[in-house]
């Protein structure tokens, strides 16, 4: 029901200013926005989106631009190590840039690629089941992101990209702490830890990348070898362009993958008559995994700068506007999903925009979707219940979604 305070909340909405119940809870926001200002003209002139219809259009425009260095250069300060590396990205570039990365990359997180990764990730996900079970069996609790969550997808791009397994220990902070930069207000901490991560980890990559050529591996199995190798084939990357998406790789797996399984295994916590629905079908995993895609959003905004006059919602905007897409509060929109404030593992159609959509959507997403559903299904396999523990600790960014604990109590079969 829509309330005088839905009203004053969509008024009030300012990315710069959010109250702190937001980081705990937005979708009370989102939909205050959708309902009454879903074309939200912020401080400063940047657009904030909430309807899915107007967030799915946007992915498509050819006047949306995911250059990023207008915004980045200001915020980072331009020839810095972050600047460096999120302009260099593909994720914040335009064709022909982003065309050629790509297309080095689709066929090493491909079906037949996918299905040569599974039975390594069944082995990793069944170690770490081993261990929490011995923790169960001792009456401890387990905390499913530091103990399960967040250590599958570190190894499963740690193998893709062939990093020594002595080596990966820095991966996971490196890439919390690169990420934490792209919040709309960083901290000067945050961005003296980002900055000094990046640093960090080229200085690793440019060790590692002298020794792939002089070492090459099969280029089918070695997302680097493949990269390296694609240089003299004619899609040739830039010494930069090597080097930082060989990071984007880790910060996109790692940060999507961990939330993805850790805000779904919460959800199955909370509501028990879904988790045993899904215990007595496993048929419904791909559903389910597509629905804790939506419900909670690993990735909330994602931002794009208008290159022309654009048309959004009824109105028109110039170009230069900076557009951010919220993706959390798409995926709740009534006009697309019915009855969206309801988790349903068995959602069809759901047609969610978790990864994106259009040419910029994730190229590693059925990589993700094949790790959460081998580990949410063997964990519902090999647990009687996965009760909560301890009051579980929310991230506190807001462009990214998940927990940094997440105590539960494992019954063991």
């Amino acid at each position: 029901m829509e309330t005088p305070t839905d009203a004053a909340t969509a008024r009030a909405f300012q990315l710069s200013s959010l109250p702190v119940s937001f980081y705990d809870d937005p979708y009370p926001t989102y939909r205050a926005l959708r309902e009454h200002d879903p074309v939200r003209v912020l401080d400063g002139g940047a657009v904030f989106l909430t309807r899915y219809d107007d967030v799915a259009a946007m992915y498509r425009s050819p006047s949306a631009s995911s250059d990023k260095k207008r915004e980045f250069g200001p915020k980072y300060g331009e020839g810095t190590p972050l600047y460096e590396h999120h302009t260099g990205s593909l994720v914040f570039n335009d064709p022909p840039s982003h065309t050629r990365v790509r297309r080095l990359l689709l066929p090493a997180v491909a079906q037949r690629a996918i299905a040569r990764m599974e039975p390594g990730v069944v082995q990793l996900v069944d170690g770490l089941l081993h261990s929490m079970a011995a923790k169960a069996a001792g009456g401890a609790q387990v905390d499913l992101i530091e103990d399960f969550a967040a250590a599958i997808p570190v190894e499963v791009i740690g193998n893709l990209l062939s990093f020594p397994r002595e080596a990966r220990g820095p991966l996971r902070g490196w890439s919390l702490a690169i990420l934490a930069a792209l919040e709309p207000r960083p901290t000067p901490a945050m961005l003296e830890a980002g900055h000094r991560a990046v640093t960090d980890f080229v200085a690793y990559l440019k060790d590692l990348i002298a020794h792939r050529r002089a070492h090459p591996l099969d280029p089918d199995e070695d997302v680097l070898t493949r990269l390296i190798q694609g240089e003299v084939g004619g899609e040739r990357l830039t010494e930069g362009e090597l080097l930082h998406n060989c990071i984007f790789l880790l910060n996109a797996g790692h940060e999507t993958t961990t939330n993805l399984i850790g805000n779904g295994l919460h959800a199955l916590q909370r509501f028990e008559d879904e988790q045993r629905r899904l215990r007595e079908d496993a048929s419904l995993m791909p559903s389910a995994i597509e629905e804790m895609l939506r419900w909670e959003s690993p990735l909330q905004f994602n931002n794009r700068m208008l290159t022309a006059p654009t048309a959004i919602g009824g109105r028109t905007f110039d170009a230069g506007t900076f557009v951010t897409l919220c993706i959390g509060a798409a995926n709740r929109d009534p006009a697309q999903f019915e009855d969206p404030e309801r988790f349903d593992v068995g959602r069809r159609p759901n047609r969610q925009l978790a990864f994106g959509h259009g040419d910029h959507a994730c190229a590693g997403m059925n990589v993700a979707r094949m790790e959460a559903r081998v580990a949410i299904g063997r964990l519902l396999a090999r647990f009687r219940s996965i009760g909560p523990g301890d009051a579980p600790t929310r991230d506190r960014r807001v462009r990214f979604r998940g927990f940094t604990t997440l105590p539960a109590r494992l019954e063991v079969r």
